[in-house]
């Protein structure tokens, strides 16, 4: 009995998967036009004892730093979120004041705070009479944490894990097979953050988006927010005066019961030229509000 062998040399084959062996594939969307959350992403620390030598930089981890980058380019591909660079000094306390006071500097609706839990690579192969394969494999496990700035509560945490591989082969001894590919790393850390960003996506789309006023008087009244935001002339939003605060006695927690609606506003126009200083101009349209008492108040959409 003859074997023929239609081919001759190297072929090679990547597979990248989250763990339930579903495969990667782009899905394309309409672009977003509701209103966007802001998103900070505190910290992104390397939790396992990959590349940690005797020089290690715990500051300047090369695959938090390289889990964090692939978080935020996930995030900014949605089109729902407006992205704060933050370090790992600013705590969610800090945040917490910042909105609290009704600043006009842009200050995170969430933070999230990740951790590469799991990390290996292996490479395994076979030799037999006319053929040679190898397979390099890369895993990686990555956990993250979503916090609502306003309350300080954890509202969304899970773990999620990656996988990806590629192999190589040659016949009859011609080609050879390839050397460690470095972009496995890559993949498999997106691989295992995927999961992960649809359900921070949906935990903060969930939940209302919200402002605060910047200034009421005579001249104007002035929100945060504006163009970048997707908020635009005509747009009508909600006043609610905060509820009140009580202490939650088997958590020690703060607690804040639901507000009031008290009023209404319409976006007039918007101004600023970055992130952090735009803001709208508003018409009350219906209601009242205490222009002494302004961080008494959250502006919310219907």
């Amino acid at each position: 009995m003859a074997t023929l062998f239609y081919s001759c040399g190297t072929t090679a084959n990547t597979t990248v998967s989250k763990l339930d062996g579903s495969l990667n594939a782009e899905v394309k969307e309409a672009p977003y036009t509701g209103l966007k959350r802001v998103v900070a992403i505190a910290r992104f620390s390397n939790e396992t004892e990959y590349a940690k030598g005797a020089f290690y930089d715990k500051e300047n981890d090369p695959l938090g730093n390289q889990a964090q980058d692939i978080l935020s380019a996930k995030l900014a591909a949605r089109g729902k979120f407006i992205l704060l660079e933050r370090a790992e000094a600013d705590k969610i306390q800090a945040e917490f004041e910042k909105k609290g006071a009704g600043q006009s500097g842009m200050a995170a609706d969430y933070l999230i705070i990740g951790s590469l839990t799991e990390f290996g690579r292996k490479t395994t192969g076979e030799v037999g009479v006319f053929t040679r394969s190898k397979t390099q494999t890369v895993e990686a496990g990555v956990n993250l944490r979503l916090v609502d700035v306003a309350t300080g509560q954890i509202i969304y945490s899970e773990e999620g894990k990656g996988q990806a591989e590629t192999s190589s082969s040659t016949t009859l001894g011609f080609g050879g097979v390839q050397g460690y590919d470095e972009t496995l790393s890559d993949k498999a850390i997106s691989a295992a953050i995927e999961k992960l960003v649809d359900n921070i996506e949906k935990t903060c789309m969930d939940r209302p988006w919200q402002s605060v006023f910047l200034s009421y008087d005579n001249d104007a009244i002035v929100i945060a927010g504006g163009k970048k935001q997707n908020l635009s002339a005509g747009k009508v939003l909600a006043v609610y005066e905060r509820g009140k605060k009580v202490k939650n006695p088997q958590t020690g927690a703060i607690v804040e019961l639901p507000g009031t609606k008290v009023a209404e506003v319409t976006v007039v126009s918007t101004g600023g030229t970055t992130i952090a200083d735009e803001y709208s101009i508003v018409n009350l349209t219906s209601g009242s509000v205490n222009a002494s008492k302004l961080s008494n108040y959250i502006i919310t959409e219907f």
